[in-house]
């Protein structure tokens, strides 16, 4: 079988998959699975450009999606004026002493060597760390004690929420970009770590510090790109497409608001992958490369690799951030407490493994397949297991055992697949191209 009729024949899987869940439980359930697909496979096209392109393993995937969520709310929510007149003047303040200190930091170590840049530096980050904690202190508790229960934080700019998706991926990128200047020059395993301790380090300051997004008590309510599924039952132009979209307004509107949501993020994720597949075939592509084949000889070729690597841990990890901020953006809130290694890091290395790393287009198929899998395994090993028990005694401990562990088949049934493809197509769904 050729390559493009093995892309046709597992896209058409794919795509029956979905139909039959459309057909066997609800037509919403499936736009679901799809509109997650899509944000999940920009997350796993960004870990294809640092991975598949330069050989760089990002263990924090979580915490480039976690900033992508905090800039939605940072764009979206209307500011809280209240707050702002209580504690903003000292948080504005500290901002400044800080950005001072970077810069008083980065002008002595290229003006300095040796241990009086050490010393600069040990003096100025002390320095500046006293100043900054005088200003920021006392406005975090100026903020965060107004009206706790209801904001406590300063709120945002209150533009439209889809301004925050590029904000995202900027301000993933800025995160990106102040990581790899540390930690690029790590080998690979110890690379890994560093990022996965950064990605805790930055859930841990957002689920703390209530003044930035109310830490665990979460922001909701966010504003959306899409009308509310109320509103579009009350407008005339809409009427026409209730019968053909569902038998009635609730289910015609639900249904709309997520081909709209669908709509969107298929344009972002199809603009993101013709710029990596041009990128991956341009003069610049062929050089990242080969970086990732040999960095010694590429080094030797009179190639920056440490800059290189540099520039595509910063744009695949602001390809995470656009995705984090689309994701938050159709939950309509921010939690903090929701990310985790499993979801945010673990699935989305399986999907660019599973696809074939280096691909893109196989990022994308294993985006599909893994999400896909990982959503209907529990309705799935629910009905298997119910299907196995039927006719059992009801005080059977094996039956209650089987029906209890039944939801966690998920996590045997990743494990497996990921097995199946390792040894049957370790180079993927879709290999890259040789």
């Amino acid at each position: 079988m050729s390559r493009s009729d093995s892309r046709m024949v597992l896209w058409g899987l794919i795509v029956a998959l979905l139909i039959a869940v459309a057909m066997f439980q609800d037509v919403a359930v499936a736009l679901t699975i799809a509109q997650l697909c899509l944000i999940s496979a920009l997350m796993a096209l960004g870990i294809n450009l640092q991975w598949g392109y330069a050989g760089l393993f990002n263990a924090g995937v979580m915490g480039f999606a976690a900033l992508g969520g905090l800039a939605a709310t940072l764009v979206s929510v209307p500011p809280v004026r209240e707050a702002w007149a209580l504690g903003g003047a000292g948080i504005a303040a500290a901002a400044i002493a800080f950005i001072a200190t970077v810069a008083a930091i980065v002008l002595s170590n290229r003006k300095m060597s040796g241990w009086p840049r050490v010393a600069a530096t040990l003096i100025f980050a002390v320095v500046g760390y006293a100043i900054v904690s005088h200003f920021l202190a006392p406005a975090i508790l100026a903020v965060e004690s107004h009206d706790a229960a209801q904001t406590g934080y300063l709120g945002g700019l209150g533009l439209p929420v889809m301004w925050s998706w590029p904000v995202g991926g900027l301000l993933a990128a800025g995160a990106a970009w102040l990581v790899g200047r540390i930690t690029l020059g790590l080998r690979a395993d110890y690379l890994a770590i560093a990022t996965l301790g950064i990605a805790e380090i930055i859930i841990a300051v957002l689920k703390n510090e209530e003044w930035l997004t109310r830490g665990v008590k979460n922001v909701t309510g966010l504003s959306r790109p899409v009308p509310f599924e109320i509103d579009l039952q009350q407008e005339q132009w809409f009427q026409p497409l209730v019968s053909l979209l569902g038998g009635d307004g609730i289910t015609a509107a639900a249904i709309f608001v997520k081909l709209a949501y669908l709509v969107l993020f298929a344009l972002v994720l199809a603009g993101a992958y013709f710029l990596a597949e041009r990128a991956l075939h341009s003069p610049w592509g062929r050089m990242m490369r080969a970086i990732r084949d040999d960095r010694e000889a590429a080094a030797a070729m009179g190639k920056d690799v440490s800059a290189r690597h540099l520039q595509i841990f910063v744009l695949g990890s602001a390809l995470i951030g656009i995705a984090g901020a689309m994701l938050t953006t159709l939950d309509g809130q921010f939690t903090p407490g929701a990310y985790n290694p499993l979801r945010f890091t673990f699935l989305i290395w399986v999907m660019v493994i599973v696809g074939g790393a280096g691909s893109n287009m196989g990022a994308v198929l294993g985006s599909f397949f893994v999400w896909f899998t990982w959503i209907e395994a529990e309705p799935l090993g629910q009905w298997l297991a119910n299907a196995i028990v039927a006719g059992w005694p009801a005080d059977s401990l094996l039956r209650i055992r089987l029906l209890d562990v039944a939801p966690h088949l998920r996590l045997v049934l990743m494990g497996l697949v990921l097995l199946l493809v390792m040894r049957f197509r370790p180079a993927g769904l879709i290999p890259m191209r040789g």
